[in-house]
């Protein structure tokens, strides 16, 4: 029987959610024969893999120490969407009186505690399809405890041996904790924690302005927290659209986040009024209190206790597990997916390796990791998606592109919704209609970048994209409009020349 193990705060609802993804009452079945598959981690990597090799008939094992579902279920995707959506929700009562809606600022609230308990109750409800129960009713043997190799055809758990054909790894990643002088004695939240506070903070420091740092610090500024955004880098969101990263850092200013850019946390320490954060902005020290101290700066990989060197598997501290193009490690015989092993840390990159794996790895396939294309979503407000290249990317390699660019200040529907805050920035290659990349900031940004990943999918271009009818007044109706521009490149002048001549002759 599997260890008990609970998380704060202990209602109902993560009660159920406990009961679902580490049942405390889980008997971990007894092997029998080898496996086709085994599977360690039970993240969306894992998940995708057991379920699907066992649909198609392999014998597998997946094994979990901790929670079923990983981080997307537990401490990200889920509760971040979840508070994120009563963030946009505040945000837009205390908006309504710019669209004729009539309200008193001064008596809208937060109920913070009624926040974080809606979170739970969806969290538990969905958690259902993550559950060992589930899986095993698929045909899949699921092991609750800390899986070893002990060479590398055999893996450890609860005291049993699984010898398997095939391996994979997803074990994931955590956040990455950095070394600040006080930090650890003074105490800090991180995404695996935030979600189980039940208060408020009243002042948030938030170390790192990621896609993680950035999210939260919108959303708590919006429920009314005094949040500190510290970047170390000249620009939030460094690795996005730097135009696009300028839009959410005005947005966030407006919003009430102080941002701090350039700046380094140097010393945390425990003082009577709270916690207080000294900052090195470029060699000026500043320092100021905070209640609670977020860390979103960066992610580390689960490599630790899995044994790998027994296994063959070769591996580092910060980047994780080495893989080849076919998901494979150094052991053949063992593949990797999801943040274990990829620079692309999202949901739906773990999901389409996990696919990878399964043909790889059971039917001798031969697909590759670098052919996914992988779009990306930063669920601030606006959102910021973006798919394909970047600029500097096509730069490095050697590739001439044309930017077309459509702001969103001119599209009817978003200036009918007061959304014009964005716009659609799509890169071609030079002299065709070919997409490359694409980046774009609205306040759905992330269902709208779909329709470039499927074009840049499918091959289709520019020109082709301008001919598909979009309802009348949508914010897609943007990426037609990125068409038309380009069609409008096409009109060279010997080509309107001969268009006026035979327009002329034919009157």
């Amino acid at each position: 029987m599997t260890e008990s193990l609970q998380i704060d705060p202990p209602d109902e609802f993560n009660q159920q959610l406990v009961k679902q993804v580490h049942p405390p009452d889980w008997i971990n079945p007894e092997p029998d024969g080898r496996y086709n598959l085994v599977v360690i981690g039970a993240g969306t990597a894992g998940l995708v893999t057991a379920a699907g090799a066992a649909g198609l008939g392999a014998k597998v094992a997946l094994i979990e120490r901790h929670l079923m579902g990983g981080d997307c279920l537990n401490t990200g995707c889920v509760p971040s969407k979840a508070i994120i959506r009563s963030s946009r929700a505040m945000h837009a009562v205390m908006q309504a009186n710019e669209l004729g809606v009539l309200l008193d600022r001064k008596s809208v609230a937060i109920n913070f505690p009624q926040v974080m308990e809606r979170m739970r109750k969806l969290r538990a409800d969905i958690s259902k399809h993550d559950s060992a129960q589930r899986f095993k009713d698929l045909g899949v043997d699921v092991f609750i405890g800390e899986a070893s190799f002990l060479n590398q055809s055999i893996i450890q758990v609860d005291q049993r041996q699984l010898d398997f054909k095939k391996a994979v790894i997803a074990t994931g990643a955590r956040a990455a904790v950095p070394e600040i002088e006080g930090l650890k004695e003074t105490g800090f939240l991180t995404n695996e924690t935030i979600f189980s506070l039940t208060a408020l903070p009243p002042r948030l420091a938030v170390l790192g302005a990621g896609p993680i740092g950035c999210e939260l610090a919108q959303t708590f500024a919006r429920f009314g927290s005094e949040v500190t955004l510290i970047q170390s880098k000249p620009q939030i969101l460094p690795r996005e659209d730097r135009d696009a990263a300028q839009i959410i850092q005005r947005q966030l200013e407006q919003d009430g986040v102080k941002i701090l850019l350039n700046a380094s946390t140097t010393q945390v320490s425990r003082t009577e009024t709270g916690k207080k954060i000294q900052i090195d902005t470029q060699g000026k020290v500043t320092d100021f209190i905070a209640d609670e101290i977020l860390i979103s700066t960066g992610r580390a990989p689960n490599v630790q206790g899995l044994n790998l060197e027994q296994a063959g598997v070769k591996y580092d501290e910060r980047n994780g597990i080495v893989v080849n193009d076919f998901l494979q490690t150094t052991n053949h015989a063992i593949y990797a997916a999801g943040d274990i092993c990829s620079r692309y840390q999202f949901t739906h990159t773990a999901d389409f390796q996990a696919r990878i794996v399964i043909g790889n790895a059971l039917f001798k396939g031969r697909s590759k990791s670098s052919q996914l294309q992988i779009p990306w979503c930063t669920y601030t407000d606006p959102e910021i998606a973006h798919v394909g290249l970047y600029p500097h990317e096509a730069a490095a390699k050697n590739i001439r592109i044309q930017t077309f660019i459509q702001e969103l200040k001119d599209v009817d529907r978003a200036i009918l919704d007061a959304e014009t805050n964005g716009f659609v920035k799509v890169h071609v290659k030079q002299g065709t209609d070919k997409i490359l990349g694409a980046t774009i900031v609205a306040s759905h940004a992330g269902d709208l970048i779909s329709e470039i990943s499927v074009a840049m999918k499918s091959g289709m271009g520019l020109k082709q994209l301008a001919s598909v009818i979009h309802p009348y007044p949508t914010q897609a109706d943007a990426i037609r409009k990125i068409g038309d521009q380009y069609n409008r490149t096409r009109l060279s002048p010997l080509i309107k020349s001969i268009f006026n001549k035979w327009l002329t002759w034919s009157r």
